[in-house]
């Protein structure tokens, strides 16, 4: 059972982390924080040794928003073949889902933190290539389940699919037509059927 402090900082975190996502971190101030939460500044510090300690764990707080669906859904099939499948069905409903979020944390916060936060960008580096490791396992378990081509460069493969699915989410968000997202889930399906289905 959690105590009341840690029960605290999990409400900061849950209330903070799209308002971060949103507006970014720079242009969030904590007094947009304490608004938002109805906490002290006082309770903020109580809780976080700083802002950027806030930031971190929001940023960590929006990822496992991300992953967990994202993992739930992939859950639907042992095959890696499908999995694949699931990955483009899970991210062509993806910008509704994420506007949940405030946006993609992954793309609103990569390029924040490209710009003037080293330790946040090698934090979402290590997401990414997180998500990329995944990718390649499941490519990996196919080539070895007998459902991908064994000629297959399964990192190659997963860094492709991955650049695909990111700029997709960007032109979606910049453009606000959903049809990026889904036109280029439709493609990597084709890509898959094409390319790696045996």
């Amino acid at each position: 059972m959690k105590t009341k402090a840690e029960l605290t900082s999990q409400y900061i975190i849950e209330v903070s982390a799209p308002i971060f996502n949103k507006n970014g971190y720079a242009a969030t101030s904590l007094n947009d924080i304490t608004k938002a939460t109805g906490l002290t500044k006082g309770s903020i510090y109580g809780n976080f040794k700083n802002k950027e300690d806030l930031v971190y764990a929001t940023f960590k707080y929006m990822v496992a928003s991300l992953m967990k669906p994202l993992s739930i859904h992939l859950d639907k099939s042992n095959s890696p073949i499908e999995k694949l499948f699931l990955i483009t069905d899970f991210y062509k409903n993806y910008y509704e889902f994420s506007k949940q979020l405030g946006g993609c944390p992954i793309l609103n916060i990569g390029v924040y933190a490209n710009n003037c936060n080293s330790e946040l960008l090698n934090k979402v580096r290590d997401t990414i290539q997180r998500i990329q490791d995944k990718l390649c396992t499941i490519i990996e378990n196919g080539i070895e389940e007998g459902e991908i081509s064994s000629e297959i460069n399964a990192m190659l493969y997963a860094k492709h699919i991955d650049t695909m699915i990111q700029g997709a989410i960007f032109m979606t968000y910049t453009m606000n037509d959903e049809f990026y997202m889904k036109d280029t889930m439709s493609l990597i399906n084709q890509i898959i059927n094409r390319e790696l289905k045996i």
